[in-house]
Protein backbone atom coordinates (compact mmCIF):
# COMPACT_ATOMS: atom_id res chain seq x y z
CA UNK A 1 0.00 0.00 0.00
CA UNK A 2 1.58 3.54 -0.93
CA UNK A 3 2.61 5.43 1.82
CA UNK A 4 3.37 8.96 1.04
CA UNK A 5 4.30 12.75 2.97
CA UNK A 6 3.64 15.55 -0.28
CA UNK A 7 4.87 18.51 1.46
CA UNK A 8 4.75 22.56 -0.14
CA UNK A 9 7.98 22.87 1.66
CA UNK A 10 11.44 22.18 3.65
CA UNK A 11 11.96 24.71 5.44
CA UNK A 12 9.19 27.10 7.06
CA UNK A 13 10.15 30.64 8.23
CA UNK A 14 11.48 30.99 11.77
CA UNK A 15 12.43 26.78 11.85
CA UNK A 16 15.46 24.99 10.55
CA UNK A 17 15.39 22.08 7.79
CA UNK A 18 13.04 19.71 8.12
CA UNK A 19 11.97 20.99 11.55
CA UNK A 20 8.25 21.45 11.21
CA UNK A 21 8.17 17.75 9.82
CA UNK A 22 9.68 15.77 11.91
CA UNK A 23 6.93 14.48 14.13
CA UNK A 24 5.16 13.25 10.70
CA UNK A 25 8.75 12.10 9.64
CA UNK A 26 9.26 10.05 12.46
CA UNK A 27 5.63 8.04 12.57
CA UNK A 28 6.21 7.76 8.73
CA UNK A 29 8.68 6.46 8.89
CA UNK A 30 8.46 4.40 11.93
CA UNK A 31 11.02 1.71 12.46
CA UNK A 32 13.02 2.67 9.77
CA UNK A 33 16.91 3.84 10.49
CA UNK A 34 18.42 4.70 6.89
CA UNK A 35 16.80 5.57 4.40
CA UNK A 36 17.60 6.68 0.69
CA UNK A 37 18.09 10.36 -0.24
CA UNK A 38 17.60 11.89 -4.05
CA UNK A 39 19.63 14.91 -3.62
CA UNK A 40 19.16 15.07 -8.08
CA UNK A 41 16.92 18.47 -8.19
CA UNK A 42 19.37 20.36 -5.81
CA UNK A 43 19.48 24.07 -5.35
CA UNK A 44 22.14 26.21 -7.40
CA UNK A 45 25.44 26.22 -5.65
CA UNK A 46 25.55 23.36 -3.49
CA UNK A 47 26.97 19.49 -4.19
CA UNK A 48 25.09 16.24 -3.72
CA UNK A 49 27.54 15.91 -1.08
CA UNK A 50 26.32 18.84 0.17
CA UNK A 51 22.75 19.08 -0.03
CA UNK A 52 22.97 14.94 1.51
CA UNK A 53 24.67 16.24 4.38
CA UNK A 54 21.52 18.80 5.26
CA UNK A 55 19.20 16.46 4.64
CA UNK A 56 21.62 14.26 7.40
CA UNK A 57 21.16 17.22 9.71
CA UNK A 58 17.36 17.24 9.83
CA UNK A 59 16.60 13.47 9.75
CA UNK A 60 19.38 13.02 12.76
CA UNK A 61 17.20 15.02 14.92
CA UNK A 62 15.08 11.93 14.69
CA UNK A 63 17.51 9.31 14.70
CA UNK A 64 16.98 8.56 11.04
CA UNK A 65 20.40 7.68 8.79
CA UNK A 66 20.49 9.49 5.35
CA UNK A 67 22.67 8.38 2.29
CA UNK A 68 23.00 9.60 -1.00
CA UNK A 69 21.62 7.93 -3.96
CA UNK A 70 24.52 9.13 -5.66
CA UNK A 71 26.76 7.18 -2.65
CA UNK A 72 25.64 3.94 -3.99
CA UNK A 73 27.63 1.75 -7.03
CA UNK A 74 24.24 1.01 -8.28
CA UNK A 75 21.22 3.49 -8.18
CA UNK A 76 18.51 0.80 -8.83
CA UNK A 77 20.05 -1.76 -6.16
CA UNK A 78 20.06 1.24 -4.04
CA UNK A 79 16.23 1.89 -4.81
CA UNK A 80 14.98 -1.94 -4.91
CA UNK A 81 16.41 -2.01 -1.57
CA UNK A 82 15.20 1.02 0.32
CA UNK A 83 13.32 1.20 3.38
CA UNK A 84 12.21 4.97 2.56
CA UNK A 85 12.79 7.04 -0.01
CA UNK A 86 13.24 11.35 0.88
CA UNK A 87 13.13 13.48 -2.74
CA UNK A 88 14.23 16.93 -1.68
CA UNK A 89 13.66 19.97 -3.48
CA UNK A 90 15.35 22.63 -5.58
CA UNK A 91 14.48 22.50 -9.60
CA UNK A 92 11.93 20.55 -10.98
CA UNK A 93 13.55 20.00 -14.80
CA UNK A 94 16.32 18.79 -13.44
CA UNK A 95 15.55 16.76 -10.83
CA UNK A 96 12.92 15.11 -13.88
CA UNK A 97 15.69 14.85 -15.78
CA UNK A 98 18.35 12.86 -13.95
CA UNK A 99 15.56 10.44 -13.26
CA UNK A 100 14.68 9.82 -16.75
CA UNK A 101 18.67 9.47 -17.55
CA UNK A 102 19.51 7.14 -14.43
CA UNK A 103 16.53 5.23 -15.67
CA UNK A 104 14.54 5.52 -11.96
CA UNK A 105 11.06 6.61 -12.65
CA UNK A 106 9.74 3.27 -12.94
CA UNK A 107 11.78 1.50 -10.83
CA UNK A 108 10.66 3.89 -7.72
CA UNK A 109 7.24 4.07 -8.68
CA UNK A 110 7.22 0.04 -8.33
CA UNK A 111 8.71 0.30 -4.73
CA UNK A 112 6.68 3.17 -3.41
CA UNK A 113 3.32 1.45 -5.00
CA UNK A 114 4.71 -1.82 -3.32
CA UNK A 115 4.73 -0.22 -0.02
CA UNK A 116 8.26 1.84 0.63
CA UNK A 117 7.45 5.39 2.08
CA UNK A 118 8.12 8.10 0.31
CA UNK A 119 8.32 11.97 1.11
CA UNK A 120 8.99 14.68 -1.05
CA UNK A 121 9.46 18.52 -0.45
CA UNK A 122 9.27 21.31 -3.35
CA UNK A 123 9.81 19.55 -6.30
CA UNK A 124 10.26 16.00 -5.20
CA UNK A 125 6.38 16.69 -4.16
CA UNK A 126 5.68 17.53 -7.87
CA UNK A 127 7.01 14.84 -9.03
CA UNK A 128 4.40 12.52 -7.45
CA UNK A 129 1.63 14.21 -9.52
CA UNK A 130 0.49 13.27 -13.05
CA UNK A 131 3.29 15.72 -14.81
CA UNK A 132 5.42 18.19 -13.43
CA UNK A 133 3.26 20.78 -15.83
CA UNK A 134 2.60 23.31 -12.49
CA UNK A 135 5.91 24.00 -10.95
CA UNK A 136 7.31 26.97 -10.75
CA UNK A 137 10.50 26.62 -11.51
CA UNK A 138 12.81 27.47 -14.46
CA UNK A 139 13.40 25.31 -17.25
CA UNK A 140 17.44 25.55 -16.98
CA UNK A 141 17.38 21.88 -18.59
CA UNK A 142 15.13 20.27 -20.96
CA UNK A 143 14.09 16.64 -19.73
CA UNK A 144 12.47 13.49 -21.89
CA UNK A 145 9.29 13.64 -20.92
CA UNK A 146 6.75 16.06 -18.25
CA UNK A 147 5.34 12.67 -16.90
CA UNK A 148 6.29 11.74 -13.52
CA UNK A 149 5.39 9.30 -11.33
CA UNK A 150 1.61 9.66 -10.96
CA UNK A 151 1.55 8.56 -7.00
CA UNK A 152 -1.65 10.91 -6.81
CA UNK A 153 -4.37 11.59 -9.70
CA UNK A 154 -4.25 15.51 -9.71
CA UNK A 155 -0.80 17.66 -9.74
CA UNK A 156 0.72 19.71 -7.63
CA UNK A 157 1.89 23.37 -7.66
CA UNK A 158 3.86 23.71 -4.17
CA UNK A 159 4.70 26.89 -2.60
CA UNK A 160 1.28 28.27 -3.84
CA UNK A 161 1.25 31.90 -3.09
CA UNK A 162 -1.43 34.11 -3.08
CA UNK A 163 -1.90 37.59 -4.75
CA UNK A 164 -0.33 40.42 -2.45
CA UNK A 165 -3.53 42.95 -2.33
CA UNK A 166 -1.27 45.58 -1.15
CA UNK A 167 1.32 44.99 -3.85
CA UNK A 168 1.66 47.39 -7.11
CA UNK A 169 2.32 44.40 -9.42
CA UNK A 170 0.72 44.15 -12.12
CA UNK A 171 1.70 41.12 -13.57
CA UNK A 172 0.48 37.05 -13.85
CA UNK A 173 -0.72 35.73 -10.47
CA UNK A 174 0.02 31.61 -9.78
CA UNK A 175 -3.24 31.38 -9.94
CA UNK A 176 -3.43 33.22 -13.74
CA UNK A 177 -0.72 30.80 -14.54
CA UNK A 178 -2.65 27.73 -13.18
CA UNK A 179 -5.97 28.59 -15.28
CA UNK A 180 -3.79 29.49 -18.41
CA UNK A 181 -2.80 25.78 -17.96
CA UNK A 182 -6.45 24.74 -17.84
CA UNK A 183 -6.77 26.26 -21.15
CA UNK A 184 -5.39 23.19 -22.39
CA UNK A 185 -5.06 20.38 -19.75
CA UNK A 186 -8.08 18.41 -17.55
CA UNK A 187 -5.86 17.56 -14.90
CA UNK A 188 -6.75 19.26 -11.48
CA UNK A 189 -4.19 21.24 -9.41
CA UNK A 190 -3.61 21.33 -6.25
CA UNK A 191 -1.89 24.60 -4.99
CA UNK A 192 -0.37 23.87 -1.46
CA UNK A 193 0.53 26.41 0.89
CA UNK A 194 3.87 26.72 2.95
CA UNK A 195 3.46 24.79 5.99
CA UNK A 196 0.82 22.27 4.10
CA UNK A 197 1.15 18.45 3.23
CA UNK A 198 -0.22 15.71 1.89
CA UNK A 199 -1.14 12.34 3.27
CA UNK A 200 -1.02 9.85 1.21
CA UNK A 201 -2.02 6.11 2.58
CA UNK A 202 -3.43 3.70 -0.21
CA UNK A 203 -6.01 5.38 -2.20
CA UNK A 204 -6.70 8.04 0.14
CA UNK A 205 -5.19 11.82 -0.32
CA UNK A 206 -5.89 13.91 3.01
CA UNK A 207 -4.44 18.11 2.91
CA UNK A 208 -2.38 18.06 6.38
CA UNK A 209 -1.37 20.89 8.44
CA UNK A 210 -2.82 24.05 9.51
CA UNK A 211 -3.36 26.00 5.89
CA UNK A 212 -6.36 25.54 3.59
CA UNK A 213 -5.22 24.57 0.09
CA UNK A 214 -6.40 25.70 -3.01
CA UNK A 215 -8.40 23.38 -6.37
CA UNK A 216 -7.90 24.43 -9.59
CA UNK A 217 -10.47 22.34 -12.06
CA UNK A 218 -10.67 22.98 -15.35
CA UNK A 219 -14.30 25.27 -15.95
CA UNK A 220 -14.90 25.22 -12.23
CA UNK A 221 -14.54 28.36 -9.89
CA UNK A 222 -11.39 27.77 -7.57
CA UNK A 223 -11.85 26.32 -4.29
CA UNK A 224 -10.30 26.77 -0.50
CA UNK A 225 -9.97 23.24 0.92
CA UNK A 226 -9.74 23.04 4.85
CA UNK A 227 -7.24 20.81 6.24
CA UNK A 228 -8.44 17.12 6.87
CA UNK A 229 -9.65 17.49 3.48
CA UNK A 230 -9.92 13.72 1.97
CA UNK A 231 -9.10 14.35 -1.80
CA UNK A 232 -9.58 10.92 -2.82
CA UNK A 233 -12.35 11.59 -5.13
CA UNK A 234 -10.07 13.92 -7.85
CA UNK A 235 -10.02 12.15 -11.08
Amino acid sequence: MKKLLIASTSTVHGKAYLEYMLPELSEHFKGINEILFIPYARPSGITYDEYTEKAKIGFGKINIRIKGIHEFKNNFEAVNNAKGIFVGGGNTFLLVKQLYEHKLISVIKNVVENGVPYFGTSAGSNITGLTMQNTNDMPIVYPPSFNTFGFINFNINPHYLDPDTNSTHMGETRETRINEYHTLNTTPVLGLREGSWLQVNGSKVVLKGKLHARLFEQNKPAKELPPETDLSYLK
